[in-house]
């Protein structure tokens, strides 16, 4: 089974992403399930959703504690929620933010640790500051959870029209993104992918 724990605030699509991601499962023939935690429900509050994906049902119920990747969708939680508590390891961890990875605080993690400027590509694609779809492009490349062409089909199938277009397209272009940082991404001396460095 393969679980995903997505740190957010409210207003930046946590919730959806998790629902999403597991539709975008579902194409491809798997179980999974979503669902949220919300400690308070106002905008920019910490907000945590779950997906879980699996070849066979998936009968357990509680949130994820155990994750096996972390997505990030606002650098500051860092600082304010320990997001990386019960991380698998060895876990993948994708943090919305321009910056180096190693600037994060996070290198003492044994999986690959990446970011993407989701905010910003968001805002060129379709004019929202909203970064969970273009999270779970970059989430598709770093971890294989699922393709980017069911994750294309699951947004365009959320969005019609133009903004399901724009945010396919937010979502291919952050796949891209990190997939050209794992190709350049060094590895540590047990020749195991350490800290990649982004632009």
């Amino acid at each position: 089974m393969f679980q995903v724990r997505i740190h957010g605030r409210g207003g930046q699509g946590a919730v959806t992403a998790a629902e999403l991601l597991s539709v975008a499962a579902f194409f491809e023939g798997r179980h999974a399930q979503a669902f949220p935690s919300f400690g308070s429900e106002r905008t920019g509050a910490p907000v945590m959703a779950f997906c879980r994906i699996d070849d066979r049902p998936i009968r357990v119920r509680e949130p994820v504690t155990r994750p096996d990747a972390l997505v990030i969708q606002d650098a500051t939680l860092l600082h304010q929620v320990n997001v990386v508590e019960g991380l698998t390891p060895g876990g993948s961890v994708l943090v919305n933010s321009p910056g180096d990875p190693d600037a994060l605080g996070l290198t003492s993690l044994t999986g690959p640790v990446l970011t993407v400027p989701a905010t910003a590509i968001a805002l060129r694609h379709f004019g929202r500051p909203v970064p969970n779809v273009v999270l779970l492009g970059g989430l598709a490349a770093l971890t294989g959870c699922v393709t980017i062409d069911s994750l294309a089909d699951a947004v365009q199938g959320r969005f019609h029209g133009e903004l399901g277009s724009a945010n396919a397209a937010a979502a291919r272009e952050a796949y891209a993104h990190i997939r050209a940082r794992r190709r350049r991404q060094p590895t540590n001396p047990r020749g195991e992918p350490a800290h990649a460095q982004t632009d």
